[in-house]
C-alpha cells in the first residue's frame, strides 16, 4: 500500500492552546501541512500564559495532563506548575515545528461560511484570510467574568483578576480583599497571605475540598520514564483508571457520602476553631460544584491577617467593601477569583454559518454540539472542547484529543468522496443531546443542591460530558458519516452511508 495522501484543505485554526497545539500536531502526523493557527497574544499557551498568578498549577496530575503523543518524562511535580506546563506547550509548538504556522497578534473579529465559493471568510486584526475548514480552539476559560458589583467603577485602589495577574503591583503591607473562593483562589490565597497587610475574604459558597497531596517527582522516576520504554506510559494509564472509577460518584451522589467525609476531616485537621470551621462546611453534596484541591488554603484561612466574609457585597467605594449586614472594610485591592464566561466561548458571537445566524445566536441561551465537536447549519466547523466536553474528575486533554480523531476523521472522509464540506444533520445532533440530557438527570450536577458554573442560564448542564473519558471516546473517536450532510463541490449533496436518503445542504 503507498502512504495515504495528505488532505488537500486549508485549515485554519484559532487559538494555540493544548487544543489549537494538539490539533495542529495531529494534522502533521497524518502529513497535513496546510493549516494556519491564529493567535491573539503573541506567544502559545492558552490559558496557561494567561494564568500566572501566585500558585498557579494543574489539579490534575501531570503525566495525564499532557499529550499522549507528545509524552514528558521531565515533570517536576506530581501536579504541575503553571510555568511547567507553559514550558511543555512552547516545547510542542518548537519540537513539531508549528511555528511556521503560527500567526501572532490575530484576533479573529469575524468568520462566515461563504455559500457560494464553499468556503470559510475569516477576518482577524492583521487581514483576511479563506479556510475550507475553522478549527476553533479557543476553550472555555479564556475570557474572565468579574463581577458587576454596585460602585466598581468608583473604586479609587487596585483592580485585577486571576487570569490577568500584575505582577508589577506589590501587595506587600497592603489591605487585600479577595472576591470568590473558587480553583484560582484557593491557589493564590496562600501564597498572597504572607506578605498582604490584611486579608479580607469574600466567600458566597464554600466549596468542597480535598487533600492535593502534591509531591516532588524523584530523579530515580524520571531516569525511569526517559529510559525505560513504556514506564511512563503505564503510570499515565494508571491515573486514568483511578480517576475514571471517581465518575461512579458523579453518576451516583450516594458514593460521594464516603468522598465527604474526607474532606470534613480534611477541613477539621486544617481549622481547630469550630466557629470558623463551621462556615467553611458546605451544604450541598460534594461534586455538585468543582472539587478543589488544596492543603495549605484552609490553614491560611486560620492566620491572624484574615478575616473570612460570608455576606454578600452591597458597595464598592473609593476604598472600601461595604457588605450587606452594613460593615465597612477599607482595601487596597480587589481581587476577583471569580472563573470566566464559560456560557459563552470567546468567538461564539463571530462565526456565521450557511443562514447568516451567529453560533451564539443559534444557541440562544444553551450550547449544543453534535458530540460537542460540529453543529447544525455551520459546514466544516469544529469546536474543540465544545458544549459538554468538559469532566469533573479527569484530564480534559484525553476529551480533546478523540475530537482530534473525530475532526482527521473528516478530512479523510471530505478528501476520500471528494466534498466541500460536511456538518450535522438537525437530527443527529438533536438526539446526541437528547440522550447527554437524559444520562445527566440524577447525577450530582443536576441534584446535587448547590447552583454552579456547569449549569446555563436555562438551568441545563451544558458544560459537562455526562459520563467517563472511556465513553466519550467510544462516541466522538469514529466520524460516522451517516450522521452528517455531505456536500459536494458542484453543491449537490451526496447520499450518505447505510442507504440513507439524500439530504439538501440548503434547508
Amino acid at each position: 500500500m503507498g502512504a495515504r495522501r495528505p488532505p488537500h484543505f486549508h485549515v485554519a485554526i484559532a487559538g494555540s492552546g493544548f487544543g489549537g497545539l494538539g490539533m495542529a500536531i495531529r494534522l502533521k502526523q497524518e502529513g497535513h501541512e496546510d493549516f494556519v493557527i491564529f493567535e491573539r497574544a503573541q506567544e502559545v499557551g492558552g490559558v496557561w500564559r494567561d494564568n500566572s498568578y501566585p500558585g498557579c498549577a494543574c489539579d490534575v496530575q501531570s503525566h495525564l495532563y499532557s499529550f499522549s503523543f507528545a509524552p514528558n518524562p521531565n515533570w517536576s511535580r506530581a501536579y504541575s506548575p503553571q510555568a511547567e506546563i507553559h514550558a511543555y506547550l512552547r516545547d510542542c509548538a518548537d519540537r513539531f515545528h508549528l511555528r511556521p504556522h503560527l500567526r501572532f497578534g490575530h484576533t479573529v473579529l469575524d468568520a462566515r461560511w461563504d455559500e457560494a465559493r464553499q468556503l470559510w471568510r475569516i477576518d482577524t486584526s492583521e487581514g483576511p484570510f479563506t479556510a475550507d475548514v475553522f478549527i476553533s480552539a479557543t476553550g472555555a476559560l479564556s475570557d474572565p467574568a468579574i463581577l458587576k458589583l454596585p460602585g466598581l467603577e468608583t473604586f479609587q485602589g487596585k483592580v485585577m483578576h486571576s487570569a490577568r495577574w500584575d505582577h508589577g503591583y506589590s501587595l506587600a503591607g497592603r489591605k487585600v480583599a479577595v472576591i470568590g473562593t473558587g480553583a484560582s483562589a484557593i491557589q493564590f490565597v496562600p501564597r498572597i497571605q504572607p506578605e498582604v497587610g490584611k486579608l479580607l475574604i469574600v466567600q458566597r459558597t464554600a466549596p468542597w475540598i480535598l487533600s492535593r497531596g502534591d509531591h516532588p517527582i524523584r530523579q530515580g522516576a524520571k531516569w525511569l520514564y526517559r529510559n525505560v520504554p513504556g514506564a511512563q506510559l503505564l503510570t499515565r494509564w494508571l491515573i486514568f483508571l483511578f480517576r475514571e472509577l471517581m465518575v461512579l460518584g458523579f453518576l451516583y451522589p450516594w458514593i460521594l457520602q464516603h468522598v465527604q467525609r474526607l474532606a470534613l476531616r480534611h477541613l477539621e485537621r486544617s481549622v481547630p476553631d469550630p466557629r470558623l470551621r463551621a462556615r467553611l462546611t458546605p451544604n450541598y453534596t460534594l461534586g455538585c460544584k468543582r472539587v478543589l484541591i488544596s492543603d495549605d488554603y484552609l490553614v491560611s484561612l486560620t492566620r491572624p491577617n484574615v478575616e473570612l466574609v460570608t455576606e454578600a457585597i452591597r458597595e464598592v467605594r473609593a476604598h472600601s467593601l461595604v457588605l450587606s449586614d452594613g460593615t465597612e472594610h477599607e482595601v487596597d485591592a480587589l481581587l476577583f477569583g471569580t472563573g470566566f464566561q464559560v456560557h459563552d466561548m470567546p468567538i461564539a458571537h463571530v462565526i456565521r454559518g450557511r443562514n447568516g445566524l451567529t453560533l451564539k445566536e443559534a444557541w440562544g441561551e444553551t450550547m449544543k454540539a453534535h458530540v460537542g465537536t460540529t453543529v447544525s447549519g455551520f459546514p466544516n466547523l469544529f469546536l474543540l472542547m465544545g458544549p459538554n466536553t468538559g469532566l469533573g474528575h479527569s484530564s480534559v486533554l484525553m476529551m480533546v484529543e478523540g475530537q482530534f480523531e473525530h475532526v482527521l476523521g473528516a478530512l479523510r472522509y471530505l478528501e476520500g468522496r471528494e466534498l466541500a464540506a460536511v456538518e450535522p444533520t438537525p437530527e443527529a445532533q438533536a438526539e446526541f443531546v437528547r440522550q447527554l440530557d437524559a444520562r445527566m438527570q440524577g447525577t450530582v450536577w443536576t441534584q446535587g443542591g448547590c447552583a454552579s458554573w456547569y449549569l446555563d442560564a436555562t438551568g441545563r448542564n451544558s458544560t459537562l460530558w455526562s459520563g467517563s473519558i472511556s465513553s466519550f471516546r467510544r462516541r466522538v473517536d469514529h466520524f460516522e458519516p451517516s450522521e452528517y450532510v455531505a456536500i459536494t463541490r458542484q453543491d449537490r449533496p451526496l447520499p450518505v452511508s447505510h442507504g440513507q436518503q439524500r439530504r439538501l445542504a440548503h434547508g
